[in-house]
């Protein structure tokens, strides 16, 4: 198993072990694609630990089929009916606020975010997963809808070990001074360039 060496030791009374086991808050943030892939990458290894884990998207529509919740779904079947891996839930926070505007009010998905979000702080408080993924959370932030300090507090004040992974561009600078691993994608070549469109498999 690949160790990474530290570079520093704090001086936080934590020995080595506690201080490896503390529950991380993690950002994907940046303008390439990817974000969402690699945070359903951690959960899967999350999963394998036997870990619950609780998918909770924010903005793609409610509509919108993705592989990756198709897999899950079935990974959790497989927990439920061979004790194999960890639990799995999988949420859609409303119709889709940034994809597809056709259906309700701004101020009707403004009251979708902040009731998912009040949802996650529930769940937040009961412990209810090991590890949870905020697709598109930064979005919602972004627009105001969900209060960037009450979320910086809740994370803070989370009991327990969760770990907590927002995707989304344009991270709030607050987010990212209070996440532990921050990742930026950053685009260098995509097919859309050349005209070409998303495809099966890979965008979905």
């Amino acid at each position: 198993m690949p160790q990474g060496q530290v570079t520093t030791v704090p001086d936080d009374g934590l020995t080595t072990r506690q201080r490896r086991n503390r529950p991380l808050v993690v950002v994907h943030t940046g303008e390439m694609k990817g974000k969402s892939t690699a945070a359903f990458g951690l959960a899967l290894r999350g999963w394998n630990q036997g870990w619950s884990i609780g998918v909770f998207q924010f903005v793609k529509s409610a509509k919108w089929k993705v592989g990756e919740e198709a897999a899950f779904r079935a990974l959790g079947r497989v927990h439920s009916q061979t004790g194999e891996g960890g639990p799995v839930e999988w949420h859609k926070m409303g119709e889709g606020w940034s994809w597809t505007r056709k259906h309700g009010t701004e101020e009707d998905h403004a009251a979708a975010a902040a009731e998912g979000w009040a949802e996650i702080r529930r769940r937040f408080e009961a412990q209810a997963h090991d590890v949870y993924v905020l697709d598109e959370f930064t979005y919602p932030i972004k627009w105001g809808w969900v209060d960037v300090h009450e979320v910086v507090a809740a994370l803070a004040a989370r009991p327990g070990r969760q770990h907590v992974i927002i995707t989304g561009r344009d991270a709030a600078p607050e987010l990212i001074a209070a996440a532990d691993l921050v990742m930026e994608t950053t685009k260098v070549k995509h097919p859309m360039d050349a005209g070409q469109k998303g495809q099966r498999g890979i965008e979905w």
